[in-house]
């Protein structure tokens, strides 16, 4: 480049993140900023200031039920990449029409704007929920299991993917199938966070249900971790699941929290809590997703569970 050459610089890589401001959202925009993406979300509800976490861009009010929106949002954000994380997603909601609405209509809504769009993105990943797989098995699951849905959101789950599969010859689909995980911000609705809060507040008893059952727990850490590393591979038109690999008993989870704050709650099982002929063990296996991301790790569960407590 001569002396005189104009410098230029590449444009950044635009992603697209819908729900950006929930829990998995906050985290995935943080790391795909720090790497050099342009940011852009959605949400259901946008503050007045117009601006969501800090390492969005921009913050696109969409509601995925509400077609049009979709469509103006995807033409104003022409994004490369595409994370689609917005859902109804807690299974204790009980609102079940909120499941079908928004999870496979808003889902296609959002396939059928990209599709149109002028400009193709070069990856949509979807994220689905290893709740597909239902209760049916004892151990570890792969992605070849037999999907058995058991609520309302798992069902609406299994419609999204195989609607999805209806837009493969037009979009480069790859679909993540998370089991639980967790992480500093999630809600104490969710099992995990309720336990250490309760470790947090030095409260005297906790009311759990059954404290044996085994299932797989990641940190949000690494499983944003996995989105990028998903994002930037060559990956497509395969179904992933997202998960560490073991699986963690309750018991086990409140151990840690007693060796590492010296506090010992009383357990008060609940029994509304128990749920009948729930399976003992459950977790993944994520044999495909360390192939496809030879690099990535779960982080161990006691670092969660201490990130969690020492939270500020």
């Amino acid at each position: 480049m001569t002396a005189n050459a104009p410098h230029t610089t590449k444009p950044a890589k635009r992603v697209l993140i819908t729900g950006s401001q929930g829990f998995t959202g906050r985290y995935l925009a943080a790391l795909l900023h720090q790497a050099g993406y342009c940011v852009l979300g959605t949400s259901t509800r946008v503050p007045p200031s117009g601006a969501g976490a800090p390492a969005v861009a921009q913050l696109y009010e969409m509601d995925l039920t509400n077609a049009e929106q979709v469509r103006h949002v995807v033409s104003q954000a022409r994004p490369d990449y595409v994370v689609h994380l917005a859902a109804s997603a807690f299974v204790g909601s009980g609102n079940a029409d909120a499941f079908y609405r928004t999870n496979v209509i808003g889902t296609r809504h959002l396939l059928e704007a990209l599709a149109e769009g002028a400009t193709q993105p070069r990856k949509v990943i979807l994220a689905s929920s290893a709740n597909v797989y239902g209760n049916q098995y004892e151990g570890q699951l792969s992605e070849h299991a037999m999907l058995n849905p058991a609520n309302d959101y798992a069902v609406s789950k299994v419609a999204m993917e195989h609607m999805a599969w209806l837009w493969a010859d037009k979009l480069p689909l790859l679909i993540t199938r998370p089991f639980n995980y967790t992480g500093v911000g999630q809600e104490e609705r969710y099992l995990v966070p309720k336990i250490v809060e309760h470790f947090r507040r030095r409260a005297d008893t906790i009311e759990l249900g059954n404290i044996n059952v085994a299932r797989d727990f990641s940190d949000v850490r690494a499983i944003v971790s996995a989105y990028q590393g998903l994002l930037e591979n060559d990956a497509v038109n395969q179904v992933v699941n997202l998960c560490s690999g073991t699986s963690h008993t309750l018991q086990s989870i409140f151990n840690l929290c007693v060796e590492q704050t010296g506090h010992t709650p009383q357990i008060v099982v609940n029994p509304a809590f128990v749920r009948a002929n729930d399976v003992k063990v459950l977790y993944g296996d994520n044999t495909r997703l360390t192939h496809l991301l030879p690099g990535w790790a779960p982080t161990p569960m006691a670092e969660t569970i201490a990130w969690m407590l020492k939270k500020e």
